[in-house]
């Protein structure tokens, strides 16, 4: 019969006999995969890595549109208001047009006096009553925008003009 002492050493004798003996095939498989495995997956890591400040500062730089440029429309408009039960009322207008290419702004300089022409006639309709609210003074401009684009667009095939901006705005 044995006792429990050799048992114990049995047990120990045969620790160091499998830690000594040779790994099987599949070990040596599923090792070298393993290894091949972390590495594909560190240098995927790596790849994915976010780019520093620096490339940020470059892509947000590509993503910029270009300058606006600035036409003013010199003078400012001046016409009397329509539909006035109490007199005579004024509105005086300061309008830029916003271009981003520098040959759009050329095409504008050239059309300058036949989108003042077709302004002029547009704010020369407004009733005092329909620009009394910021509103209405948004949808003017929209109207104004709208125009000098199809001017644009009739003149040289391109809207050309990318927006209309009110500078000043004054009624009396």
């Amino acid at each position: 019969m044995a006792t429990a002492a050799d048992k114990s050493k049995k047990s120990a004798d045969a620790k160091p006999a499998a830690m000594g003996s040779k790994p099987s095939k599949p070990m040596l498989i599923g090792a070298a995969v393993l290894l091949v495995l972390g590495t594909a997956g560190g240098t995927w890591f790596l790849v994915q890595k976010p780019s520093s400040g620096h490339d940020k500062a470059q892509s947000s730089q590509k993503a910029l549109p270009k300058p606006a440029q600035y036409f003013a429309m010199d003078p400012a408009f001046v016409v009397n208001l329509d539909g006035t039960d109490d007199g005579p009322r004024y509105l005086q207008l300061e309008v830029q047009l916003v271009t981003r290419d520098p040959e759009d702004l050329k095409q504008i300089q050239d059309n300058a006096p036949a989108i003042r022409a077709h302004l002029l006639m547009l704010f020369s309709q407004v009733k005092a009553a329909d620009i009394a609210d910021i509103a209405g003074r948004k949808k003017l401009q929209a109207a104004a925008l709208a125009e000098a684009q199809k001017l644009m667009t009739t003149e040289t095939g391109s809207k050309r003009i990318d927006d209309l901006l009110f500078t000043s705005f004054v009624t009396q």
